[in-house]
């Protein structure tokens, strides 16, 4: 570099923007938003020229003093520190706002995202060190901050820029009017066809755990707790198809597995059926991906079920979301929900279940009009027909009805020690004790059902035991609170915390899918609170399928491959897998399969020699609570041959 170029580069302008993702994994969270702003200022001649902008990625478990260290250990302090907020990430963010000045008084501080957006009020005041706040969608918002920044204006005179608050010159909080939400949404360059956000790092790998896509943006319903990407009860938007397609391809040639959409309700519009095609049409070409994966229309039209049999006959892989949140009435009035066609749910379960197609149904405990006998209701119904439930407390999240009209729902919340969500702990139907007992159930819910440590018990249990789902879980609650062994008291602190602080349910699956004195608890609950409850005829069956659902967990942790008894590896289509084989006393994959028809499984009463193959990579997903890829590395039988010799 020559000495004048070497100038010209150090005057430009030191930009950086800080994103963090939640989950706690070793593999990072695809930084899309971060990537949609740097790839629109990128596009700016001016700015290009006058400044360096980089993006700081940071993973759900990074410390504050390591993001400390990663954004100011240089001798190159940022000049502009620009953070895509969430309720997960403002209070580390905001702590480093406050280092941030004092190493560079004269920087700029600017927050962005749903979580800040239109509350700056409150957020100034808390952290009085931010100077702009964006209360929309921020991409040509943040390209006109950085033209004033690059202009030299001070950070308290931004009126002409629309979508924003500031303080002004005598400490007030100013908020410009409203900026229109873009209408042609491919005014924003792609951050992959761009090269911002690159699919691979220095050894060629893949750095992220799925690759994220938007096709569209906006929702024409507005639930009352919801705010999703500020664009609630508004008009969608779409990515043009060529656009989408492309990105499709490039994802493709950098062999990424899933594809993880961030739409609010992807299979409504005949664009979503278009983006599945070329999708298919790219994978057949490639191999990749393997897996899409959405939060999908509330209400199914034609274009759904379209979608759904195009990919199931693709076998694409996919998990389908029934976003029910409740089937209590007065709680879906009071959501505002009560005529979406979802809540006609039966039908569409059974449907899915016919099509060969994993479904599972989310709803929120904490609702107003909800009770515990009626989520306990609506939980069993659910658990009939679908087979995982993702079961969450509500939390009030800003610019929500809930959170706007918390008096005349009677809540009673508590902000979270770690993030700034409002949780509910009581409302006008639900006093502070039903939500303690809850908490423990949603705990053991989410750690045994959503993700899927016990999986196949449950309809046999409730066929050939006359036991709920919710009663078998209230069961593990109460065992394990009672238990005097050592090992079991991390639950009953995990239990305890599990509702309000999601950082506990992550330790509590490493334990439970890898530490075999979980494996012994969990066999001592069972011999004590669930076998005296089983008839003679039916306490062998169902106990070797208890066996079967613990034999099918993760392989976890990964042993070494010359470790005494380790599994094989096998490569099938491009992925690793342990093959294992192990004596069942009967067919238990073919007597689940009978059982999900409610079909005879007499004939399938013999014991069998299986084989069962685990994707392998499970140590690298073990610390998320991501239930949606740890589907993908439970267990799967893939053959069984009768034992000739103890054939009746």
């Amino acid at each position: 570099m020559s000495e004048l170029s070497h100038g010209a580069a150090s005057r430009r302008r030191r930009v950086r923007i800080v994103q963090q993702g939640v989950w706690h994994m070793p593999l990072a969270s695809m930084p899309l938003a971060a990537g949609y702003l740097k790839s629109t200022a990128d596009a700016d001649p001016v700015i290009r020229a006058a400044a360096d902008i980089s993006i700081t990625n940071f993973r759900g478990s990074d410390a504050l003093s390591g993001m400390a260290a990663e954004l100011f250990g240089t001798d190159r302090i940022p000049n502009l520190l620009a953070f895509s907020i969430q309720g997960w990430n403002i209070r580390a963010f905001g702590a480093l706002t406050e280092t941030f000045k004092q190493l560079n008084p004269l920087g700029w501080v600017v927050f962005g995202g749903t979580h800040v957006a239109h509350q700056a009020e409150r957020f100034m005041a808390t952290y009085p060190d931010v100077d702009v706040i964006v209360n929309g969608e921020g991409e040509l918002v943040f390209r006109d901050i950085l033209h004033a920044y690059l202009d030299r204006r001070s950070p308290r005179d931004l009126g002409a820029i629309a979508g924003i608050s500031f303080r002004s010159e005598d400490d007030r909080v100013i908020t410009t009017p409203a900026r229109e939400r873009l209408a042609d949404l491919d005014v924003i360059p792609s951050p992959f066809l761009s090269g911002t956000i690159p699919l691979a790092d220095e050894s060629g790998r893949f750095p992220y755990d799925v690759a994220l896509m938007e096709t569209n943006r906006g929702c024409p319903y507005k639930c009352s707790f919801c705010y999703w990407g500020g664009a609630v009860g508004q008009r969608v938007r779409s990515f043009s198809r060529e656009r989408l397609r492309a990105e499709l391809e490039l994802i493709a040639q950098h062999q990424i597995d899933t594809v993880v959409l961030c739409d609010a309700n992807f299979g409504m519009l005949n664009a979503d059926a278009e983006f599945v095609t070329d999708l298919l049409e790219i994978r057949s070409k490639y191999g990749f991906p393997k897996a899409l994966e959405s939060s999908w229309a509330k209400n199914k039209s034609d274009v759904f079920y379209r979608i759904v049999k195009e990919m199931s006959q693709a076998g694409l892989r996919s998990s389908f979301t029934l976003a029910l949140q409740t089937l209590n009435d007065v709680a879906l009035t009071g959501m505002r929900r009560r005529n979406m066609k979802v809540n006609d749910w039966e039908d569409l379960a059974g449907w899915l279940y016919r099509e060969g197609l994993d479904c599972y149904a989310e709803i929120i405990w904490g609702a107003p009009g909800e009770t515990v006998e009626s989520f306990l209701d609506g939980y069993d119904r659910l658990a009939q027909r679908v087979s995982r439930i993702a079961a969450y407390p509500l939390l009030l999240l800003p610019n929500t009805e809930y959170s706007e009209n918390k008096a005349k729902f009677g809540f009673v919340t508590v902000r979270g020690e770690r993030d700034d969500f409002e949780y509910v702990i009581a409302n006008n139907t639900v006093t502070l004790e039903e939500h303690r007992l809850m908490q423990r159930f949603l705990f053991w819910a989410r750690a045994l059902a959503e993700n899927m440590v016990l999986r196949h018990i449950w309809i046999p249990l409730r066929i050939q035991g006359g036991l709920t789902q919710s009663q078998v879980l209230m069961t593990v609650s109460d065992w394990f609170d009672a238990s005097a062994d050592a090992a079991a008291a991390p639950t009953r602190n995990w239990a305890a915390r599990g509702a309000v602080d999601p950082d506990a349910l992550a330790p509590a699956l490493r334990w439970l899918f890898g530490d075999p004195a979980a494996e012994d608890l969990l066999w001592r609950w069972w011999r004590e609170a669930i076998e005296p409850r089983l008839s003679d005829a039916a306490r062998p069956l169902l106990t070797e399928i208890f066996r079967y659902d613990l034999l099918t967990r993760p392989v976890y942790p990964e042993p070494p491959a010359d470790a005494p008894g380790a599994m094989p590896i096998i490569e099938h289509q491009g992925e690793q897998f342990y093959c294992g084989s192990f004596r069942l006393a009967y067919d238990i994959p073919a007597v689940l399969a009978a059982m999900r028809r409610d079909a005879d499984y007499s004939e399938h009463l013999h014991p069998v020699e299986t084989v069962i193959h685990y994707k392998a990579g499970f140590d690298d997903l073990a610390s998320s609570t991501n239930h949606e890829e740890s589907a993908h590395f439970m267990g799967r039988a893939r053959s069984s041959e009768v034992i000739a010799s103890d054939h009746p």
